[in-house]
């Protein structure tokens, strides 16, 4: 078999944390969410990015609007290709679930020669995130029951602290179970969030822990209280291969003009 003959890598797209509105002129600290996020979806095309799927890491919607998840999924239609969407703590779980049909409801993919487990770790009218006992069940059982498959592990909250205090005391509550269960299974490579809008990429043993930009506004990375700084809107990709190597990276819209109120204390 040559090179030629191996299948190629599975391209993946993930977008976070857009925070779209039913208004058009709706903005988050003084950015058009709307505008940012058709900025890092042209961004994505212009970058030659054509992925085999999107991963929707929450935060879809800010108002928990019916109008703005649909326009997400409109957005989205420009790839022609499958997405799968997490609640955030910004969304209305019931009314995302309505409009994304499957993309919500399935937690489990396998594609490519990689599984893909999302869990949802909104809590109702929180914005710290868990994991309930049947998400970390369902988590234990889908590892459990593809042991030669690479997997990716996809959550909006993050479930290690990311030197920021603010953002620390609302991340994932019960993420020592978590861990438990990601240490018991050393086919997971990677696991994923949103939530903390910055970029960050470590490692916890042999497993990558990837955060990704927000398509909106930026949070401070380091930052002990609530701060915004002035980067572009962005988003991640990832090409995975069968044999469970994979490459990542972000890119971000830097032609998009904005005026951040940096100055205020919160969202």
């Amino acid at each position: 078999m040559t090179r030629r003959d191996l299948p190629r890598a599975l391209r993946v797209l993930q977008l976070t944390d857009p925070h779209l509105m039913a208004d058009p002129q709706g903005d988050l600290l003084g950015v058009n969410t709307r505008n940012s996020f058709d900025a890092v979806l042209a961004q994505v095309q212009r970058d030659g990015i054509q992925p085999d799927l999107v991963l929707a890491t929450g935060d879809l919607a800010q108002d928990c609007s019916e109008e703005a998840y649909r326009l997400f999924a409109q957005k989205l239609a420009v790839f022609g290709c499958p997405s799968l969407w997490l609640s955030g703590n910004h969304d209305c779980a019931s009314v995302l679930a309505r409009v994304a049909g499957e993309a919500s409801g399935r937690k489990q993919l396998i594609l490519g020669g990689w599984q893909f487990i999302l869990l949802d770790s909104s809590v109702p009218r929180q914005v710290h995130g868990e994991l309930t006992d049947d998400e970390l069940a369902f988590l234990e059982a889908q590892l459990a029951a593809h042991p030669e498959l690479p997997a990716l592990v996809a959550l909006h909250h993050h479930p290690v602290d990311v030197g920021s205090q603010w953002l620390d005391r609302i991340g994932l509550k019960n993420r020592d179970a978590f861990w438990q269960v990601i240490d018991r299974h050393p086919q997971v490579k990677v696991v994923l969030w949103g939530h903390i809008h910055q970029e960050l990429d470590r490692t916890r043993g042999d497993v990558r822990l990837l955060a990704s930009p927000s398509t909106c506004v930026q949070f401070t990375a380091g930052s002990d209280e609530f701060a915004v700084e002035p980067l572009p809107p962005g988003y991640r990709w990832l090409e995975l291969s069968a044999s469970g190597e994979y490459q990542t990276g972000v890119g971000r819209a830097s032609g998009f003009r904005f005026e951040l109120d940096i100055d205020s204390p919160g969202y």
